[in-house]
């Protein structure tokens, strides 16, 4: 059925509802999971035009995708990851497409629509914008500690 996972994480406690679904999705279609965070920083988000090296928000959110990464694959799944930063929205689509991606599958937060109307929802613009299908699994608020980890 699948045969490629794009899988955007937050680096937030929400990450384990989306990740713990897909493991069980991808073994059982055999697919693999491409794991994508966009780095949202002022660093992040003007690396390429100002040419700046990658800032310690942006290497932390490398290694936490790496740690995430390496998990799926003891679990016996063929994994990469992808470190972007820009417009969350754009990126995610952006690199479905790119990465051969046949289904991108997010968590969210489960906003009410004056939130959604307020903020936007990354998701829902991940929708609109890809061209394979979006599968939306909603996650669990946790106190948590510094970057979103559960504490």
């Amino acid at each position: 059925m699948y045969k490629r996972i794009l899988v955007p994480l937050e680096h937030s406690a929400y990450d384990d509802a989306i990740i713990e679904h897909v493991r069980r999705l991808a073994l059982f279609c055999k697919a693999s999971v491409v794991i994508i965070h966009v780095a949202d920083g002022w660093a992040a988000r003007n690396v390429k035009q100002l040419n700046l090296r990658e800032s310690e928000e942006m290497r932390v959110d490398r290694e936490y995708i790496e740690q995430r990464c390496a998990a799926l694959e003891t679990a016996g799944l063929e994994t990469d990851c992808l470190l972007a930063a820009g417009d969350p929205a754009r990126e995610i689509a952006d690199a479905a497409a790119r990465e051969q991606c046949d289904l991108i599958a997010m968590s969210t937060h489960g906003h009410r629509f004056v939130k959604d109307v307020l903020y936007g929802s990354v998701a829902n613009e991940v929708r609109h914008m890809s061209r394979v299908p979006v599968l939306l699994v909603r996650g669990e608020s946790r106190p948590s500690g510094p970057r979103g980890t559960p504490t």
